[in-house]
């Protein structure tokens, strides 16, 4: 699963994976991006695109059915999706900053939760989740991106310490 994956570093990602054989589900908000990185691939049976809000948990439980149904297996989750988005502290909306956090943060939670159970039966897997650089230090009117790419990089973290037995 690539989350995120029809534009920038997700589509990249899923196109590399295509192009060395492997099967992808294609997650993201918009179908179309989906369908166009689908479709740059050489084999496009390899590719299932499943329109995902990561932050909304029916949605993901609803990937996870398409996914299962689709494949059988799950080897790999690039938590990818994202959003940025600039505004001074003070200025922001609670619903900018939620925002952020729902989708960088929450969703990759939201979707990690549903594929560490099937990895520890099936005792494989890897999970990569893509921070950010700010996910280490600050920067100007970004941080409410800060903190969800922050909030990223510990979660990765504590993941490592909490799973490394599997």
């Amino acid at each position: 699963i690539v989350t995120g994956a029809g534009t920038g570093i997700g589509k990249a990602v899923t196109l590399a994976l295509l192009r060395d054989g492997y099967r992808v589900a294609l997650a993201g908000r918009r179908r179309e991006p989906l369908e166009q990185t689908a479709g740059q691939s050489r084999e496009p049976a390899r590719a299932l695109v499943v329109p995902t809000d990561v932050s909304d948990a029916g949605a993901v439980q609803a990937l996870f059915a398409r996914v299962k149904e689709g494949f059988g297996r799950l080897d790999l989750l690039f938590n990818n999706a994202g959003i940025c988005a600039y505004g001074l502290a003070h200025e922001l909306k609670e619903s900018e900053w939620d925002n952020m956090l729902d989708i960088n943060l929450k969703g990759a939670w939201l979707v990690a939760r549903r594929i560490i159970p099937i990895m520890i039966k099936q005792k494989s897997g890897v999970i990569l989740n893509n921070s950010s650089v700010l996910g280490l230090r600050g920067a100007n009117r970004l941080s409410h991106y800060v903190a969800a790419k922050w909030g990223l990089t510990g979660l990765t973290k504590s993941w490592a310490i909490e799973l490394a037995q599997y």
